[in-house]
């Protein structure tokens, strides 16, 4: 017997089908006016990159130093843990990361680097990129550094 379609289209938020979720367009606006402006995108790709400098899988951004206004939306996946300890990480060299997040609270990588940042929870649940469903999990808005201004 077949599923329902509404089912059919839940299945890649409950799976590992994907762990790439594009940043809707008018929260990064909204996140970009009250910083200021980003100057690199460290996990993107070509598609769904949100700043002029960015980095690509292949480019490996975990490798890479960030500096300047980092905004990040991170692979939801297994590797989550390792982009929000990079993200604390370069906040200590002086670099402001802005990190799009699961709220995930019940993990060890909240509980060891994102709980270090300042946390704002977002109201309501996001569509991410062209989706027409909301995500199955709430997300927060994670910020590591020293909030400046040019």
């Amino acid at each position: 017997m077949r599923e329902p379609a509404r089912i059919r289209r839940l299945h890649v938020h409950f799976s590992s089908a994907t762990c790439e979720w594009p940043t809707p367009q008018a929260l990064f606006d909204e996140l970009s006016f009250i910083f200021g402006g980003f100057t690199l995108d460290p996990c993107a790709t070509v598609q769904n990159a949100k700043c002029a400098r960015f980095f690509t899988k292949e480019e490996d951004g975990l490798k890479q130093p960030w500096v300047g206004k980092v905004f990040m939306n991170p692979p939801y996946g297994r590797e989550i843990g390792l982009w929000v300890k990079k993200a604390w990480e370069e906040s200590l060299n002086g670099t402001l990361v802005v990190c799009l997040l699961p709220a995930r609270v019940d993990t060890h990588w909240w509980h060891n680097y994102a709980k270090k940042g300042h946390v704002h929870f977002l109201r309501g649940r996001l569509k991410f990129g062209s989706a027409r469903n909301s995500a199955p999990f709430p997300s927060a808005i994670v910020t590591f550094g020293k909030f400046f201004t040019p």
